[in-house]
This record gives structure tokens, sequence and C-alpha cells, in this order.
């Protein structure tokens, strides 16, 4: 017989596991036949594993990464995306990208600017901190707004009528009094992003020609609008293609494994659909072609 004290270490020598567990084991020749039928290519197929799984007795469903349709290429992803769109408006475009990095670490903060060859269709209203010629230079490039206290004064009275805001290094004591506005909104000037610079033309110039920011969100997201569904395909793709030469050339130094997770490209109104990260890494032969 054995002793109290002797059973229970027996005992104890067991792995633990739950009854889901257990239910994963005996049902695991099951599990792997679904998992091998993921691969369908529309709801249709995947409702019809589930029904399979019921037929055989397994109580569990299909593991949840399967319930995603397959990535495809983005020239297929950018017609499904652009030909679903039904709203009475024109959508825009958007790029959901995923990437490896954690943006609560200093060296895997992602912040830049990029600089689509046809414009996200949207028009730039830009303002610019500045006095004398430079002031002069940003009204001949294109500025809608220049000016120095009174346009602080402006922004502090609530009329923000800009989406742009660029400065010369002289003007940022100025623009300090207000970054608790600015800075919520994205507005405030950064050095780092070529928003303060002494060349307020160029500045000027490169967003009123589509220039956007690219800025990773707390979960390590990157949100980018393409441009509006009106535009014809290929300059979408030339967009979309400038923008991830963008996001590659500046990759944080601190970012390690995989850099490229995940893509989802979708319309305003519409529905999303996952892209093939492998064909949307300039890196690769096969950058933006079909992998059909």
């Amino acid at each position: 017989m054995i002793a109290r004290g002797k059973l229970f270490k027996f005992i104890g020598s067991f792995p633990r596991c739950s009854n889901r567990q257990m239910l994963f084991a005996t049902t695991s020749e099951s599990n792997n036949a679904i998992e091998n039928n993921i691969s369908a290519e529309s709801v249709n197929d995947l409702q019809k594993v589930e029904t399979e799984a019921t037929e055989t007795g397994t109580t569990l469903k299909p593991p949840r990464r399967a319930m995603a349709l397959p990535a495809v290429s983005p020239i297929t992803g950018m017609e499904k995306v652009v030909s679903s769109a039904k709203a009475k408006f024109d959508e825009t475009v958007e790029l959901s990208l995923g990437l490896g990095i954690d943006p609560r670490k200093p060296n895997q903060t992602f912040r830049t600017l990029a600089q689509l060859p046809h414009g996200s269709g949207k028009t730039a209203t830009v303002a610019v901190f500045a006095q004398g010629d430079a002031a002069e230079k940003a009204k001949a490039a294109g500025a809608a707004i220049v000016g120095a206290e009174e346009l602080v004064a402006d922004i502090q009275a609530g009329k923000i009528n800009f989406n742009r805001c660029i400065a010369t290094p002289d003007m940022m004591p100025l623009v300090g009094r207000i970054a608790r506005v600015l800075g919520p909104r994205g507005l405030m000037p950064n050095p780092k992003m070529g928003t303060v610079t002494l060349d307020v033309e160029t500045a000027v110039s490169n967003a009123l020609k589509g220039e956007i920011e690219l800025r990773a969100d707390k979960f390590g997201f990157v949100n980018v609008p393409l441009g509006k569904v009106s535009f014809p395909r290929d300059k979408l793709l030339d967009n979309l293609k400038a923008v991830m030469v963008t996001v590659t050339n500046e990759k944080p130094t601190g970012a390690s494994g995989k850099y490229l997770k995940q893509a989802v490209l979708s319309s305003t109104m519409g529905k999303g659909v996952q892209l093939d990260v492998e064909l949307l890494d300039p890196s690769s032969q096969k950058f933006m072609q079909s992998n059909n």
C-alpha cells in the first residue's frame, strides 16, 4: 500500500492540464485535418470546414488565425479594394501596416515623412512661422498662412485653419508657447521631420506636392492614406511603392526579427484586404509583383 504522502507526490508528478487541453489531445487528428484544410479562399469554404468538424465530433473551432482570408498581392488587393468601394463620396484608400517594433523603446520609435508621387488626394493647407525674407519666400512657395506673433494669437484663439505647420529655427521660442495646442494635433514643427528649417521654400513645396507623415502608434501600426478610389490603379500602386520604400529605409535601429509583419488595404467604408508582406518588401525580388 502506498503511503498518503508518497501517493500525492506520485500524482503531482503528472503534468497538469485543463479539460480543454485534454480535448485538444483526444481530437488532435481531427484538428490536424482541419488545419490542413484552412487554405480556403472564401468564407463559404471556411464554413464547410466548421461543418466537417461538427460532423466528426470535434467541438473545437478552427484556430482563429485560419478565419482570415489568404493574403493577396498588392495588385490584386488594390483591385479588390477599389472595385468594392460603393460609397457616394470619393473614398480614401488606406494602408494599415503592422511593424515588428516596440514604440515604447526609444530606439524603436517610428516617425518620418514620405513623398507620395501622386499625392494623397487631400489638399494641404500650410502655415509657416517666419519673418522677413523667409516669410516672403514662404508666401511665394504657396503657403496659405504666414506670420509670427499674430499667428500665435490666432491659434490661441482656436483658429487652426491649416493641416501642415513649418517654422524657421528663430521662431521656435515663439512656437513653444502653443506647443500644447499643436502637439496633440500632430502639427508641432520638428527639426527631425524637416519642418523646422531655413529652407522654407522646399518644405512648403514638398508639403503641397503630397508629402505625408508616417507615424507608428503604441501598438506598432502605421496608418497611411494612399489616395482616392478615383485615382488610376497605377498611381495608387506607385504611392504604395513609395511608402514601402520609405518604411524600409527608415527602419528603427533597435528593431529586430521580422520587420514587416502585417499589411491590410482598405477603403474608408470598405472591408480590409490582407496583403502578402513578402511582396511589399523592397529587398525582395518579388517586390510589388503578383503572387498569382
